[in-house]
């Protein structure tokens, strides 16, 4: 496998070089910083490591071009990385640095609301960037809820599943594949998932009150994710019939 820093398809360089090298010089500032252990820092690696095997594919289609706002959510993708390796160091039975885990992941979700306005600011919207933009989300929004259900219990993964799960039964179901029109009540509801898990990630909050806060977010997730299966549902394509055959001949 040859790494080029250099790409004439996007410019001097080659961003997903650049995002593993970002990758590789968090994990070295986090361990030694806060001690990130061995297992915090293979699965840091191996996050890495994908993103660029991903994002290099995905440069090398015809017309994809990478944008300003793709370097910004590129950026959040790094700081996701640094999360998930402190979450599995954590998995494995170290000390947890919160402080460091609350940091990275509260920038990362605060450039959430980036990304989209440079790209609709400078006209790079694409369909590479909302992909990348919304797999970072779930990325990060998975491994907070696996960090949280070490203290309130595992249902609060199914936070993190929720996109997982609606994309494996596109497989099975191919009308969940169906179109769905951008809505704010979705972005909303996406982005309380991530203010929910950061602020309960915190340990701010009584476990009362986090477990209520999670519950609700759950709560507001599946009536989403609800809605637009039931629109997938009533606008799926409808299998043509003896009568409508004929009609059509």
């Amino acid at each position: 496998m040859t790494i080029s820093v250099r790409d004439e398809t996007v410019g001097s360089v080659h961003p997903p070089t650049v995002g593993l090298i970002g990758q590789f010089g968090l994990l070295a500032a986090l361990a030694s910083s806060v001690g990130l252990g061995a297992v915090g820092g293979l699965v840091g690696l191996g996050y890495a490591v994908g993103l660029w095997i991903l994002l290099s594919r995905a440069l090398q289609q015809p017309g994809v071009r990478w944008g300003p706002a793709d370097t910004v959510t590129l950026t959040r993708a790094v700081l996701t990385g640094g999360v998930l390796a402190l979450v599995a160091d954590t998995l494995a039975g170290a000390d947890t640095p919160l402080a460091a885990l609350v940091a990275l992941a509260a920038v990362a979700l605060a450039m959430d609301a980036v990304d989209g306005q440079v790209a609709r600011r400078t006209g790079t919207a694409s369909p590479l960037g909302a992909r990348f933009d919304m797999e970072v989300d779930s990325v990060l929004v998975m491994v907070l809820s696996v960090f949280v259900a070490l203290t309130l219990g595992w249902w609060v993964v199914a936070i993190g599943l929720y996109r997982y799960a609606f994309w494996l039964a596109g497989f099975g179901l191919p009308w969940l594949r169906g179109y769905l029109a951008p809505k704010r009540w979705r972005k909303v509801v996406a982005a309380t998932q991530g203010i929910v898990l950061v602020v309960v990630s915190a340990g701010v909050l009584p476990v009362p009150l986090a477990a209520v806060a999670v519950g609700v977010s759950l709560a507001m997730l599946t009536v989403a994710f609800g809605r637009d299966i039931g629109w997938l549902w009533l606008t799926r394509p409808k299998p043509l019939r003896q009568g409508d055959l004929q009609r059509v001949a």
